[in-house]
């Protein structure tokens, strides 16, 4: 057997080994749906918190440690540029129509069931489209597979059809209009009864709707939903995850994660912005249901803050922590690699990384939720102006929790992966770039410990919401 070989082979005993440790020593636990508010639940850990998190966290610093020795830059090349094409023909082509069609369906769908289906949020098709088959299970398609969007994306078949005044996109804007979107839905989600109530919901989408067709008619449709359209760039990101990449010829099939490491992917500040928002939103949506969740939200609205304020407080100030970890993590590489590439450039590349780690935060807080309402989803798309009262819902095995905890760390392996790749573009020196990595590898290790954190902890309902 080859040394190269050889090397995979206990890098995969070794990620395995460290995920059995894991697993043996949980209960059930399973990622509470904060976001959507239809379902949640959790479990107890088994074994005392601190062992749990030392255990997942040890096991992706133990995978950081594996992948540095894969220091063969060919070994490294072979899953990033290793492709296979598909040209785009008659099939491609009709594929997009009807995807076409079925966004624009979809969003009639969800309009006419708002506007005279019943008003109740588990058997309204327009809150079950909106959260089961948008937030959940396509955007688990879309970092599994490929991502669909622009071919379903519905408000822009519709800013298409319409005259465009083609304005300049002012170059200070670059992605922040979206960022801004990204927070105030995750925040609306939790302030508003968005999923109890079909009619707030339907008219936060009629909101959004007037304002990306117009955003698109001033600007273009082509610029528009590549710079400043949330959703756009939600599955954009998303899917650079898939192994399923749309070229300017077609398709092409690569390696899970391996577009993470095109430089063209993240390109300013503001995207950086995005990724991190990404990954925060769902800690976030984790955070609030916990125990020491509800007692700092019941803390500080006992002090007199209104519980919006407070929850808005929470969301943004969560993200300005993110958001300065990172950066200081990107310092503290810079200085580690004695580069003189500049901060910026560094903050980008490593950026994409991250998407991993938000696929697999986004895995464990909803495949659970879409597979178990995925009939509900079916029964009021078949009848959605009558809906069936009580929709059928699935009951997940209690070996569920364990997949959860899967997805997390397998995210977090993946982007520490695509990291020591991209040290390696960047740095010319093998040590160079493994030293570049350490700043990095504690941040995923203190992400990893905070997500199992969350997800090993009981759940309940955010208090000042409405219900």
């Amino acid at each position: 057997m080859s040394g190269r070989s050889a090397l995979v082979r206990r890098t995969g005993v070794g990620l395995a080994a460290a995920f059995a440790i894991l697993a043996a020593g949980s209960g059930v636990v399973t990622a509470s749906n904060v976001a959507s508010g239809l379902s949640g639940s959790g479990g107890d850990v088994t074994v005392p918190t601190w062992l749990y998190l030392a255990t997942g966290g040890g096991a992706v610093g133990a995978s950081a440690l594996l992948t540095m020795l894969v220091t063969d830059r060919d070994v490294i090349g072979t899953y990033h540029n290793r492709t296979l094409e598909t040209s785009r023909d008659r099939l491609l082509a009709a594929g997009s129509l009807l995807f076409g069609v079925l966004g624009l369906l979809g969003l009639a769908l969800i309009v006419a069931a708002g506007l005279v289906g019943p008003n109740i949020g588990l058997v309204s098709a327009t809150v079950l489209i909106t959260f089961v088959a948008g937030r959940a299970l396509l955007t688990i398609a879309t970092y599994t597979i490929g991502n669909p969007w622009p071919a379903l994306n519905p408000w822009r078949r519709i800013a298409e059809a319409l005259p465009t005044a083609d304005e300049p996109y002012p170059p200070a804007f670059k992605s922040w209009p979206a960022v801004v979107a990204l927070l105030t839905f995750v925040w609306l989600e939790i302030v508003a009864p968005l999923t109890s109530s079909p009619d707030v919901l339907l008219a936060i989408l009629v909101i959004y709707s007037l304002f990306t067709i117009f955003s698109a008619a001033i600007f273009s449709p082509s610029t528009w939903f590549r710079r400043g359209d949330p959703l756009s760039l939600w599955f954009r990101l998303y899917g650079a995850v898939a192994p399923v990449q749309r070229t300017d010829n077609g398709f092409e099939l690569r390696y899970p994660g391996s577009r993470l490491n095109d430089a063209d992917l993240v390109t300013d500040t503001s995207l950086v912005a995005f990724v991190l928002a990404l990954v925060w939103e769902l800690t976030f949506s984790g955070f609030i249901v916990t125990p020491v969740g509800v007692r700092t939200i019941k803390a500080l609205v006992g002090i007199g803050l209104p519980p919006v304020l407070v929850y808005l407080v929470l969301l943004v100030g969560g993200f300005g922590l993110f958001w300065k970890v990172y950066w200081v993590a990107i310092d503290r590489t810079r200085e580690r690699a004695e580069t003189y590439l500049s901060r910026r450039y560094l903050g980008f590349r490593f950026a994409a990384p991250l998407l991993a780690i938000a696929a697999g935060y986004h895995f464990a807080h909803y495949v659970g939720f879409g597979l178990s309402l995925w009939p509900s989803l079916i029964d009021t798309a078949a009848m959605p102006l009558h809906p069936p009262p009580n929709p059928t819902r699935y009951a997940l095995p209690g070996w569920f929790g364990y997949l959860e905890i899967a997805a997390i760390l397998l995210g977090h392996v993946l982007a520490v992966w695509v990291a020591h790749t991209v040290s390696f573009d960047l740095f010319p020196g093998k040590l160079q770039a493994i030293r570049s990595q350490y700043p990095l590898i504690v941040v995923m290790v203190f992400f990893t410990m905070v997500s199992l954190y969350l997800v090993s902890q009981g759940t309940m309902s955010p208090p000042f919401v409405p219900s």
